[in-house]
């Protein structure tokens, strides 16, 4: 009986093993030629070499304990080029991350840290992105100098402010191309060849203008540059750091592990949004013209309905050297967070979407001067690709209602109206 039902298993064994077998050879690879071969199948077939062994089909996937069975790499790297493309760099100088917030970190971080034994001086301003504030405090407490360049009324910098502030002891300047609270467009152009000129690599976020705005990597003279997935259209959890290989920039990476991306970013590159990413750059270098001028009528047009019906309106920010697609406009003697709350059928921000936990007014208008009450009372509005004129005109005709309505309210409001000027009156505290 036990012979029986051992021969019974042995056969069950080897019934399963060729029939896994099988499902291997089918799945994971295509060497044996199928019994009909179109034109179209033959065309598709890959050849590879083994020992100078030409073979059609693809090898048998034997590495399962590495990453399940996918064939993503020629799709990665077509996404690392269409990235490229789109801010005239090398495909080989694009490292695939999970966002601009990490490739801010690497940015910020590596350069310094590599160059820490001859340089410790990094130059930024007090309107960047919160991570590379972060970062910049971080390595100060790590004995760095940072110098937070102010900026003027209008968001710029002061390029002669910046000339003089970079020493021999200066390792980077990270300045942001497009400011991602008031859209402010930093003259980067005129940065990097500053940055060139005294030997300084230049890094910029600029999560905010690619795809938006003509960017060119090497005719700006910009050596690291931050890109978002989803500020772009694509995917969210993926993002890209260009690092520029002549002259060579070098970083210490921020994350240890199997030496992916150049050994700078390591970790398995998630292929799905890379590819996501890939296929929205591209789209945004094909759309550009036509999203530009979609966006500047539909900001105009937002902007005119408002500041016309409306007095006291601010827009902050620069109204030339900016991008329109983010407006960001104070209504003095209104509290922003009530004006949002009256528009909770729009989709709108009091500053910074990475902020908005806070309640404090936003530092990027408190660095360009703006009144506590004022930058309390601002709104960003953002508009994009698929935004329409109706939606414009909606939101417009909303906010004049709810402004006027909770200006009806103010006290404050009252007195400005009887030509009381309430930067005279002295405040009693209770």
């Amino acid at each position: 009986m036990q012979k029986v039902l051992g021969r019974i298993q042995a056969q069950v064994l080897r019934s399963r093993a060729t029939n896994a077998l099988v499902n291997v050879v089918r799945h994971e690879a295509t060497a044996a030629k199928p019994a009909a071969t179109s034109k179209e199948f033959r065309e598709r077939q890959v050849r590879f070499n083994i020992k100078n062994e030409q073979t059609e089909g693809r090898p048998l996937y034997l590495d399962a304990r590495a990453t399940t069975p996918m064939d993503p790499q020629s799709a990665v790297e077509k996404a690392r080029e269409q990235v490229a493309t789109l801010i005239g760099a090398d495909p080989k100088e694009i490292i695939f991350t999970s966002g601009a917030t990490e490739s801010n970190n690497i940015a910020v971080k590596g350069v310094a840290r590599f160059y820490g034994t001859k340089k410790r001086h990094v130059i930024t301003t007090q309107t960047e992105h919160k991570c590379v504030l972060d970062s910049c405090r971080a390595l100060e407490n790590e004995g760095f100098k940072v110098t937070y360049l102010p900026v003027l009324a209008n968001g710029l910098i002061d390029l002669q402010q910046l000339e003089e502030t970079i020493t021999t002891e200066t390792s980077l300047v990270s300045i942001m191309t497009v400011n991602n609270e008031i859209g402010v467009r930093q003259p980067v152009d005129e940065i990097g060849k500053l940055c060139r000129s005294r030997r300084v690599f230049f890094h910029t976020d600029a999560a905010q203008a690619v795809g938006k705005i003509p960017l060119d990597v090497n005719a700006m003279n910009i050596d690291l540059m931050s890109i978002s997935g989803h500020k772009i259209y694509g995917p969210k959890g993926v993002g890209a750091l260009y690092v520029r290989r002549r002259p060579r920039v070098r970083l210490e990476p921020i994350q240890s592990g199997g030496g992916q991306e150049r050994g700078l970013r390591s970790g398995t590159v998630p292929a799905p949004l890379a590819v996501g990413l890939g296929a929205a750059a591209e789209l945004s270098l094909r759309e550009m013209d036509y999203d530009k001028n979609w966006v500047d009528f539909l900001s105009n047009r937002l902007l005119d309905r408002i500041s016309s019906a409306l007095p006291h309106v601010i827009r902050n920010g620069d109204a030339k050297a900016t991008y329109n697609g983010c407006l960001n406009l104070s209504f003095a003697y209104v509290e922003g967070e009530s004006l949002l709350m009256a528009l909770k059928d729009v989709a709108l921000s009091s500053g910074s979407a990475c902020t908005s936990a806070s309640l404090e007014p936003s530092y990027v208008l408190r660095a360009i001067g703006t009144d506590e009450d004022l930058a309390h009372s601002s709104i960003r509005f953002g508009i994009g690709r698929f935004t329409t004129v109706e939606e414009v005109d909606y939101t417009a005709d909303k906010c004049i209602k709810h402004v006027e309505r909770l200006r009806e309210m103010s006290p404050l409001w009252e007195m400005v109206q009887e030509g009381i000027d309430l930067k005279t009156i002295q405040w009693s505290q209770h």
